[in-house]
């Protein structure tokens, strides 16, 4: 997908952080001296782990609904997702006084189905192997006669992700690269286009799990590619395509994507509890894990200046400690 003008500007993401204001939360930056001086660089931690359901999806979700006309906010919103958009949809649905129904993976981490239905929404699962997510909650919405809001392909939810990356910003000022990690699309559409519009010459690298390259493979064939669904710990990063409206933006913003293995993760996962206290999920700490694992240039790359944006820590004790331990 090709377009003449951007789907999304740093105007409408303004316009998000507006609309976002006294709803979601303004997320801490943090330091480390000994992330620093492993990095050879002084990096920002943007620690979406500590926004509304625990991830950077409820920037979007509210974003998106809360645009919805009243008559169709009240019929109620339908959404698919692996568990962070999920939680997003229901808690803003419950925000906007209305309801919500997610189509999940029927392996979705427990800890994820039971705080969706905990915000007040219906869960219908399906088989993330055999099964559509994108038809099953077409189909129900149809029915329904709901609002469908996916989790990346709107301009309305990358406008709302994207105010991660402002708020980043805004308080450290130009960044040289920033890092964000990539499953659809949405985070590093929305954050490239903050980074960028603010600052033209920030390099922005996406992180994707080694099984789950299909954005690395679409940008270095210049199309949209498709990969087997993969098999890895980083759940919320186990997508076979970009999107479409996605991909249409990081095709013009990305500057590379690199990778890291299931191990990097949980090493990037146990550095943060270590080291930062604080706890992220594995798809969180995808950006951490390429950095620790020097994937994202070297300080003699005009990276002296490094923001990461950790993007959620939705993971229950005991697959935490599973996975930090190696038994998973």
């Amino acid at each position: 997908m090709t377009t003449t003008a951007p789907p999304v500007t740093l105007e409408d993401i303004r316009a998000a952080a507006a609309r976002l204001d006294g709803v979601a939360h303004r997320t801490p930056v943090l330091r480390s001296r000994t992330l620093d001086a492993l990095a050879g660089r002084e990096v920002f931690l943007k620690c979406e782990n500590f926004q509304r359901v625990g991830a950077f999806k409820f920037r979007g979700a509210y974003n998106a609904a809360s645009r919805l006309a009243p008559g169709q906010l009240a019929r109620g919103i339908a959404a698919y997702s692996s568990g962070n958009h999920a939680q997003a949809v229901a808690l803003a649905a419950r925000e906007l006084g209305t309801t919500a129904v997610i189509v999940m993976p029927e392996d979705a981490p427990r800890s994820k189905r039971e705080a969706t239905e905990g915000y007040g929404a219906e869960v219908v699962t399906y088989d993330r192997y055999t099964g559509d997510r994108v038809a099953l909650a077409e189909a129900l919405a149809a029915e329904r006669g709901l609002a469908l809001i996916p989790p990346y392909e709107h301009p309305h939810i990358i406008a709302g992700q994207g105010t991660a990356a402002l708020e980043l910003i805004e308080e450290t000022g130009e960044l040289d690269t920033l890092v964000v990690p990539v499953g659809g699309g949405g985070l590093i559409a929305g954050s490239a286009t903050a980074a960028k519009g603010l600052h033209p010459g920030t390099r922005i690298v996406g992180v994707e799990p080694e099984s789950g390259d299909d954005t690395k493979r679409s940008l270095e064939a210049g199309r949209r590619v498709s990969i087997p669904v993969p098999r890895t710990i980083a759940d919320g990063q186990a997508l076979h395509t970009p999107g479409e409206l996605t991909f249409s933006v990081n095709r013009r913003l990305v500057d590379e994507i690199v990778l890291v293995g299931d191990d990097e993760i949980r090493a990037a996962m146990r550095f943060a509890f270590e080291r930062l206290k604080i706890v992220l999920e594995p798809s969180g700490a995808t950006p951490l894990a390429a950095l620790l694992a020097g994937r994202v240039g070297g300080a003699g790359r005009s990276s002296r200046r490094t923001g990461l944006i950790l993007s959620g820590g939705n993971i229950d004790a005991d697959r935490f400690g599973r996975l930090c331990t190696g038994g998973e």
